[in-house]
């Protein structure tokens, strides 16, 4: 009888629920078609920039090795050692690109891995020490005011002292550091030169500040 009853069971009909109404989703906001690679060749194909500049820059069809002028050479190492008693590795000015003897000065000095503090400041991140930035800006200082017009001294020209410097940025090796400097106030009679002084990386202020320089006559 039992058997009988679970045969019963499997031959009656079962019933199953009913299916569920379907529910239409009308989105807010249209939706986004992206284009068909496919049928726009142009957008298939993938362009490499050098640096997010780059990317927003317009393109070129000159290859950017012979896209950009070197800086001009007013004065040489050479010259620039004939003036100033700085030698390895204290030397920090490579070259003048602009120049009026006895108003002012621009000059660079490119900053690379060989630099020998590197080394030291610092091993894991290369940084020029900020003192030596102020001491490369000095150094431009004293082809400013190293000339016969002006009466200063390569035996007798110190640097004196340094008034509102400022860090703006860090100058990491590769960095080409190009540095005015401009006299604006002379003491003749003293010996005294104020100056100020602007360094730059890029376009962009990494150091600045009012140096003094004491000067006698040969």
């Amino acid at each position: 009888m039992a058997a009988s009853a679970f045969s019963n069971a499997l031959l009656s009909p079962v019933t199953l629920p009913s299916k569920p109404k379907s529910i239409s989703f009308q989105p807010k906001f249209p939706l986004l078609k992206f284009p068909n690679t496919r049928s726009h060749p142009s957008l298939s194909k993938t362009t490499t920039f050098c640096s997010s500049d780059a990317a927003n820059a317009p393109q070129h069809d000159t290859p950017i090795e012979l896209r950009y002028p070197a800086f001009p050479s007013v004065m040489d190492i050479n010259q620039i050692r004939d003036i100033l008693p700085h030698r390895f590795p204290f030397l920090l000015v490579d070259r003048v690109i602009e120049y009026n003897p006895g108003v002012s000065a621009v000059a660079i000095k490119n900053v690379t891995i060989n630099d020998n503090f590197f080394p030291g400041h610092f091993p894991e991140r290369p940084i020029m020490p900020g003192v030596l930035m102020v001491e490369a800006m000095a150094q431009v200082g004293g082809l400013v005011m190293l000339q016969p017009e002006v009466g200063g001294s390569r035996e007798n020209f110190f640097f004196a002292g340094i008034d509102k410097v400022r860090f703006r940025k860090p100058v990491i090796a590769g960095d080409t550091l190009v540095m005015r400097m401009t006299l604006t106030k002379l003491q003749k009679r003293f010996g005294i030169a104020k100056m100020d002084g602007k360094a730059y990386v890029g376009g962009e202020v990494v150091c600045e500040g009012e140096f003094l320089m004491a000067m006698g006559s040969e």
